[in-house]
């Protein structure tokens, strides 16, 4: 064997021995993901038709009501409601009180800074529609969108 040959080996095996220790990539700072399955998802909610709507006597409907349902069966998870405007949803996520937010959300809402957007899963008028979840979840928000991604036709 060449010099290169075993530097190019050796660099393989470093590498390989570091993604070994790696555990899950992506992974959630805080659990979020491990925690909601076979458990609850704790879903912020703005009212915003069609697609959230929330009645008086406390029912949730609408397009993204579906979605967040959809998504919360495949994990295992029991969805836990918080009904508020968008303002009170981003600072309730931002301190960790939420999981996800929903409420016809935009890839142009202001909310970036406290909450990672999914990749928008539709487009409205021009609109790029997403969902929010705790920033440094990456495994739940990879896994709601690949949700999105599936229920959309993306993929299979």
């Amino acid at each position: 064997m060449g010099r290169n040959t075993l530097r190019k080996a050796a660099s393989l095996a470093a590498c390989l021995l570091l993604l070994s220790a790696c555990e899950t990539i992506p992974a959630d700072s805080i659990g979020t993901l491990d925690r909601a399955r076979d458990g609850e998802l704790v879903v912020g909610v703005s009212e915003h038709h069609p697609w959230t709507d929330v009645s008086e006597n406390g029912d949730y409907s609408g397009s993204e009501i579906e979605l967040i349902e959809g998504f919360a069966e495949s994990i295992g998870a029991d969805v836990q409601w918080y009904a508020a405007p968008e303002s009170v949803l981003a600072g309730k996520i931002k301190e960790d009180q939420l999981d996800v937010a929903i409420g016809g959300l935009t890839s142009t809402s202001p909310w970036s800074t406290h909450m990672a957007f999914t990749r928008p899963y539709t487009k409205v008028d021009g609109e790029s529609m997403v969902m929010g979840t705790r920033l440094g979840e990456n495994e739940l928000l990879v896994a709601l969108e690949r949700y999105l991604a599936k229920e959309f036709g993306e993929i299979s």
